[in-house]
């Protein structure tokens, strides 16, 4: 088979370079991302490796970069991206990158301190600009004001001192003034009360305009103050307040005219300063748009020789010194075209060695490998999710791009809300050029995205059955005429809520609708529901019943592939022997019901007689007898019936003790006659099975060589019951199709009847408006709930549905990821770590 339905055949290889075409080999390898390199130096710790220097030089430069790209991103500068990947530079090229970074950084950092410090100037300026224009207002204020104040507080002091009996002479008020935070005033103001016991004055007015601070660039809101006092111990002590609160004291002369001169001075060099600040923020925006331009190419060849010295790391050093070694898992397939690009990194390297690449014969489980495109890479993904397949093992993903969108389109089905679905995903692949350009960081985007294809047919496919159902946002489509007929007056029909139609009579043409449910069944009322229940419910369970079946089907390649004799006689037949005699068969009572009763035909097959398929298949396991039926009517469905059911019920239960004790015997009777030989099976990829010396990951008996004989039974013991009881449960699960279906159909129904049929019954123009209102309410309810809440709950029951009761039946899921080095990889994962072997 092919890689879609399995996994790659991979080979180990050892190759050999020489030291002078490393570089450029393994530069071409990321290139082309199908070399897995395992780390041949596993106890070396990671600074005692050879090219330790070059990752630290690299890990400097990234630095740069990111000093570069949060400067470019703080003024708003566009970054250039071609959507191209330069090559990787060669190793001299290194030199020009550090330089150049070096050069930048340096010019950066040296504006940006010269900015700092003009601003620092130019907030110092300003604020004392401010203190000049505040503190005039102080002291030109009108008699009564600072002069009144002053004379009280002069009053006081000198009642103090008359108190004490001391004599201060002559009263002299000095004063400081400074700028402090707006939040820290009251706090300032109480402690400069309580430290200086009442004999300060203060006064403070608010900057109404926010001051820049120049270390951050946040913007502060200030407050101007000055504060009179007398005697130096308070000047001292008011002082030690201001440094406390961080506030900032500046120069004030006494005299008008000095006031009035060092504005004058403060408001020119605020000027000068203004030009100067505005050249460095030019010359600081040239440097960034210059950046700016091959930013986006600098960390893309940063990092791609980063990857390239973290892989050489990886290498064994021959005893020469002159050879480089590595070991590596390699695509069988992509040999030749690994070849070919070892050679053209000799070329370019200038060497006249040309690299070695051997394959080796190792008995450890390779990686998993699955190719995958655009469209096939989000199913992958759902089965990865679960668990990497085992080497070889048969994948899952190409039966799950089916399977996947029509079981959630059978719990989903509503034309209406499909299209809105698969709209929406041919929006995202139509425009998924330059949606991918974007490279969000919003993880719901990036997975709804990443899901485009998989919402897709998920639409389209829900589309197909919402016809089936007749569905469309709840009301049905009349395309072909209803095939039953009402032959009842007005009168009645309006009058009897709970009326039906007889399929007996006249009232039913006898023919079905042509496709889908007729349209009859969306005025049907209560009987709607009764209808439905009972069609979902058995669609359910056949789909189900058929998708196990698949999945228990899916085994025998993979039992026939690996040459597991054991598992497939003792596992694989009994297993779906099991299932198709108790679940299958009940698939087939159904579609005999419904073959055999109908409305019109005369006992023993009239609708009146047709049995319970769930009473029977309880009767058939259980060995019970039918209840007697009706008058006329037979106990069975078909002559037989009876017989068949015992026997199918016996083999199923003899098919269990196969399954629980077959395999153990049959691997102790192997141990005990170790010469016998277990003659291998043939099948259409048996012949692969052990290639290049290597096991597949899921070999036969010798699988078990190593393992006591008492931990296979429990094991076996553990497999079979959960597949005994998982057969029931598993069957009764996909239950949830008929559950989930029923609960969007009526949801929808309720939308429609408790929303968008009230502005529908409005008269006139008021009407026009209600209509306009009520339908916005409407279709966001029904994308925001109905769409995505409902698509979500489908979506995960579905995922369920494949996980356990699907992919049970025959995937392990117990291989490790294939991860090659990659330059494309780490790239879009932003990093620069190279792939090593997973443990």
């Amino acid at each position: 088979m092919g890689s879609l339905f399995r996994s790659e055949e991979m080979t180990l290889c050892q190759l050999f370079l020489q030291s002078e075409a490393a570089y450029a080999c393994v530069s071409e390898l990321g290139e082309l991302g199908l070399v897995q390199f395992r780390d041949l130096n596993p106890d070396v710790n990671a600074f005692q490796r050879k090219f330790v220097n070059e990752v630290r030089r690299c890990d400097e430069m990234e630095r740069k970069l990111r000093y570069l790209e949060k400067e470019i991103k703080k003024d708003g500068i566009p970054m250039l991206d071609t959507g191209e990947s330069p090559e990787a530079p060669q190793p001299r090229e290194m030199i020009d990158l550090e330089a150049t970074f070096e050069k930048l950084e340096n010019e950066l950092r040296e504006v940006n301190q010269n900015a700092e410090a003009l601003k620092r100037n130019f907030l110092e300026l300003t604020e004392l600009k401010h203190i000049l224009r505040k503190t005039q207002v102080f002291f030109d204020e009108q008699e009564g004001g600072l002069n009144t104040t002053t004379e009280s507080m002069t009053r006081a002091l000198i009642t103090d001192e008359v108190r004490t009996g001391h004599s201060m002479g002559p009263v002299q008020l000095g004063f400081v003034a400074g700028v402090i935070s707006r939040e820290k005033l009251p706090a300032f103001e109480r402690m400069l009360w309580r430290a200086c016991r009442g004999n300060v004055f203060l006064r403070q007015a608010m900057i109404e305009t926010p001051l820049e601070d120049p270390s951050n660039g946040d913007q502060v809101y200030k407050s101007v103050f000055i504060i009179f006092f007398q005697g130096d111990q308070l000047k001292t002590r008011v002082k030690k307040i201001c440094e406390g609160f961080r506030a900032t004291l500046y120069p004030c002369p006494e005299a008008p005219a000095d006031r009035r001169e060092m504005a004058m001075g403060v408001m020119t060099r605020i000027e000068d300063l203004n030009t100067v600040l505005g050249q460095t923020q030019d010359h600081r925006h040239r440097v960034l748009v210059a950046a700016a331009k091959n930013l986006k190419n600098w960390f893309v060849k940063v990092r791609k020789i980063k990857a390239i010295y973290h892989t050489l790391n990886l290498f064994n050093l021959d005893v020469t010194q002159k050879c480089l070694i590595a070991e590596c898992w390699v695509p069988v397939l992509d040999i030749e075209t690994i070849q070919l690009a070892l050679r053209r990194g000799t070329e370019r390297s200038g060497s006249s060695v040309p690299p070695i690449l051997n394959r080796m014969q190792t008995f450890e489980n390779p990686p998993t490998y699955n190719r995958t495109n655009k469209f096939t890479k989000a199913f992958q993904a759902l089965i990865d999710a679960y668990g990497v397949a085992t080497y070889r093992e048969m994948n899952p993903a190409p039966y799950t791009i089916i399977t996947f969108p029509f079981l959630f389109a059978v719990m989903f089905g509503d034309l209406g809300h499909g299209a809105i679905m698969a709209l929406f995903g041919l929006w995202m692949i139509r425009k998924e050029k330059g949606l991918a350009a974007q490279k969000t960081d919003n993880e719901i985007w990036n997975i709804f995205f990443g899901g485009r294809y998989i919402i897709f047919l998920m639409g389209v496919f829900s589309m197909y059955t919402g016809l089936i159902y007749n569905d469309i946002f709840s009301k049905s489509l009349n395309i072909f005429g209803s095939h039953w007929e009402v032959h009842y007056n007005k009168s009645t029909v309006l009058e009897n809520k709970y009326l039906q139609l007889n399929p007996e009579t006249s009232d039913y043409s006898g023919t079905p609708y042509p496709f889908g449910m007729d349209p009859i069944w969306q005025v049907a009322g209560a009987n709607k529901i009764i209808f439905q229940n009972a069609y979902k419910m058995k669609i359910s369970i056949i789909f189900g019943v058929i998708h196990m079946i698949f999945g228990v089907t899916m085994s025998y390649h993979n039992h026939t592939y690996f040459k597991n004799r054991l598992s497939l006689i003792f596992e694989f037949i009994p297993q779906l022997i099991f299932l198709l005699f108790l679940f299958f068969y009940m698939v087939l009572l159904m579609f005999i019901k419904w073959n055999r009763y109908a409305a019109t035909n005369s006992p023993p097959y009239s609708a009146s007689c047709a049995p319970s398929i769930l009473i029977t298949f309880i009767d058939m396991v259980l060995f019970n007898t039918p209840k007697p039926p009706p008058t006329g009517c037979e106990v069975y469905m078909f002559g037989g019936q009876h017989f068949f059911q015992v026997v199918f019920v016996l083999i199923a239960l003899a098919c269990i003790p196969v399954m629980l004790l077959g395999k153990p015997l049959q691997i102790m009777k192997q141990r005990k006659n170790p010469n016998e030989e277990v003659q291998p099976i043939t099948g259409s990829d048996a012949e692969v099975g052990m290639s290049n010396g290597q096991p597949a990951g899921q070999g036969g008996a010798a699988h078990h060589e190593e393992e006591e004989m008492s931990e296979i039974f429990i094991h076996q013991g553990i497999h079979t019951i959960e597949y005994v009881l998982g057969s029931v449960s598993h069957t009764a699960s996909y239950l949830r199709l008929w559950a989930l279906s029923l609960a969007h159909a009526q949801l929808a129904e309720v939308l429609w009847n408790m929303v968008l049929s009230i502005g529908l019954k409005q008269q006139g123009w008021f009407g026009g408006v209600m209509l306009t209102i009520v339908f916005a309410f409407w279709a966001i309810l029904t994308v925001g709930i109905l769409v995505l809440m409902e698509g979500l709950s489908a979506f995960l029951h579905t995922l369920r549905l494949h996980w356990v009761e699907f992919q049970s039946k025959f995937y392990q899921g117990q291989g490790y990821a294939f991860q090659p080095f990659s330059f494309d990889a780490i790239i879009e994962n932003g990093g620069a770590s190279g792939s090593t072997e997973n443990e």
